[in-house]
């Protein structure tokens, strides 16, 4: 085999996570590409949960179609997946849990019972610990050998009190042993290919990326799927000398952010729709009062809380008109988590040299699976200049929103002897006083405040310059041109190479920077296409309104998915065959 998929399944609360976790690194440290997908509920106990490790020689896009191996902790999980086990696949699991009759099996399929409740009360009562003889034997079948398993175990629970660890550890042998005795050799097993590579969730990148751009100072409301944002920041805050503050509701996070960017300090925060949706207020004085700031957005299932665990990418409209007014603004869509990395460093880049809010757009799919990413795809060299230019004065005032052909006006930092300014949320002139509290039409007034608008919005066209403009994969005369953003183009990346194994060739254009769109360059990319079909995952293709509003470019060929599950590579398949044929 050159790929494998396992899946492992239970109700929240069994340790589907860890199983799955145990799984994505042990495959990594093998050298081989990973996708892990986890889809869980809205509850802390109960609930159906699943966890899904492909794995590949060839770089992986996303979680696949259906899988070679699967770990069921419940009869739930054997009605619900055994029809995505494939030909040749295994079905493990207890029977003193369930029972599992021959004749429910798919065609071409075969069970392998293991003693795993048995096996794991050798050591403790706790039922939770069956999971290491589950991952024992499905390691045998999937080719991990059982020192890298055992050593994942080790890394994994090495900091429990006891003999959590050592109990892991053992038990994984016998079930690993079981599998050998009674399952034989398996046509399953994939081999080591090269040395380790990194693996990281989406959530884990970003706040790595923000670590390697500078910033310093973190504030969030913990809302799913953005918290672990959060985790992963407090937990190394000391080592890369980062403050993390968890406010006491959205409103304050990110008015917290606005103030320490204000004094001179690369900030952020993070949050979901609805966090996202109270913090719009904000956004706009910061875009009034050109303060740098950098916000995360991970959008779920909506609207109001929606589907709280689900992923959806229903949130670019209010992303592009949030805050009254309007104000200069840059939407990036990282589509992985290595691009997530690279994403941020380019947020605060952008926040930073055009004195504006940057939004990062992220969803569940991307925040939270898993996938391996090259080492030299993390570049941690990165250049962080200090924008603070203004010198001490010199006998000229300082003008801190001074009109200027680009927009960006010279930025001091306060406190600073004779460079002291006001920032406030009112329209102002250039020194910073307010012209909001003078007469009603006196006619300079009038004409101050269309000039300062015009200098901010003149912003617009050096993001646009400064930013990536949107991308192409594959043949430029494909017969059909996927147009997609975010975390559903690693499933239209997948879909492309089934395709082409049935020599079908497609091309793909996408959007790292969302907006502002580049209209031209976007232009000329789909110009030579003579089928589209656009794959978003909202109801109404909402990035197609936006490239039809700013290009005049219509995609009357859809795939739109708001069911709150990830796209799967066949559907875009038989979707994009659908439109090939003309039906």
């Amino acid at each position: 085999m050159t790929e494998i998929s396992i899946r492992a399944g239970g109700a929240a609360g069994d340790g589907i996570a860890s199983v799955g976790d145990v799984l994505s690194k042990s495959l990594s440290r093998m050298g081989l590409h990973v996708f892990g997908y986890n889809a869980y509920q809205s509850v802390i106990r109960g609930g159906h949960v699943w966890f899904q490790a492909r794995a590949s020689r060839e770089r992986v896009h996303s979680q696949g179609d259906g899988c070679d191996l699967l770990y069921a902790l419940n009869a739930e999980t054997v009605r619900i997946h055994l029809p995505s086990l494939r030909r040749g696949g295994v079905l493990v699991y207890d029977p003193e849990n369930f029972a599992v009759a021959e004749s429910d099996l798919p065609v071409g399929t075969r069970a392998l019972p293991v003693p795993t409740l048995a096996l794991a009360r050798k050591y403790t009562s706790q039922p939770i610990l069956q999971n290491a003889a589950g991952l024992g034997a499905v390691s045998f079948l999937a080719g991990i050998p059982l020192d890298l398993l055992q050593k994942t175990l080790s890394d994994s629970f090495g900091s429990k009190k006891g003999d959590v660890a050592e109990w892991n550890i053992a038990t994984a042998a016998a079930g690993f042993a079981h599998a050998e005795a009674h399952a034989g050799a398996s046509d399953r097993a994939v081999r080591a290919v090269g040395a380790p590579k990194y693996l990281m969730a989406g959530n884990q990148a970003i706040a790595l990326g923000a670590a390697a751009a500078g910033c310093k100072f973190l504030a969030q409301y913990p809302m799913t799927p953005a918290s672990s944002i959060m985790h992963w920041m407090a937990g190394h805050a000391a080592d890369i000398g980062v403050v993390v503050k968890q406010a006491e509701d959205e409103l304050a996070a990110i008015n917290m952010a606005i103030g320490a960017s204000f004094g001179g300090v690369r900030a952020m925060t993070a949050t979901s729709g609805g966090g996202f949706a109270l913090m719009v207020e904000a956004l706009g004085m910061a875009g009034m009062a050109e303060v740098p700031l950098v916000v995360v957005e991970s959008q779920r299932s909506g609207p109001s809380t929606g589907l709280p665990t689900k992923t959806e990418q229903g949130d670019l409209n209010m992303m592009l008109g949030a805050g009254q007014g309007e104000f200069p603004r840059a939407i990036l869509a990282p589509t992985h988590p290595a691009d997530a990395y690279r994403a941020m460093i380019r947020a605060f880049r952008l926040a930073e040299s055009w004195q504006t809010p940057v939004l990062v757009a992220s969803d569940l799919h991307l925040s939270e699976s898993f996938a391996t990413v090259d080492p030299e795809e993390i570049d941690l060299a990165v250049d962080i200049p200090s924008l603070f230019t203004v010198p001490a004065p010199n006998g000229q005032e300082y003008l801190r929103y001074r009109y200027t052909e680009s927009g960006v006006s010279p930025r001091a930092l306060p406190g600073q002897p004779g460079l002291n300014y006001v920032a406030g949320s009112d329209e102002h002139d250039e020194k910073g006083h307010l012209i909001s509290d003078v007469k009603s039409g006196v006619p300079m007034w009038v004409a101050e405040r269309v000039k300062m608008m015009d200098k901010r919005m003149r912003k617009l066209r050096g993001l646009t310059a400064d930013s990536e403009g949107p991308v192409r994969e594959g043949p430029a005369a494909a017969p059909l041109t996927f147009v997609a953003w975010g975390s559903t183009v690693g499933a239209v990346r997948d879909a492309m190479r089934l395709l082409a194994d049935q020599n079908q060739p497609t091309n793909l254009v996408y959007l790292p920077t969302v907006y502002p769109i580049h209209a031209e360059a976007l232009g000329a990319l789909l110009a030579p296409a003579t089928r589209t079909l656009l794959i978003e995952a909202n109801f109404s293709g909402q990035l197609g309104r936006l490239i039809r509003a700013e290009t005049g470019i219509h995609f009357p060929n859809r795939l739109l998915k708001y069911d709150g599950e990830p796209f799967y590579p066949m559907e875009i398949v038989a979707r994009a065959r659908e439109v090939l044929h003309g039906q």
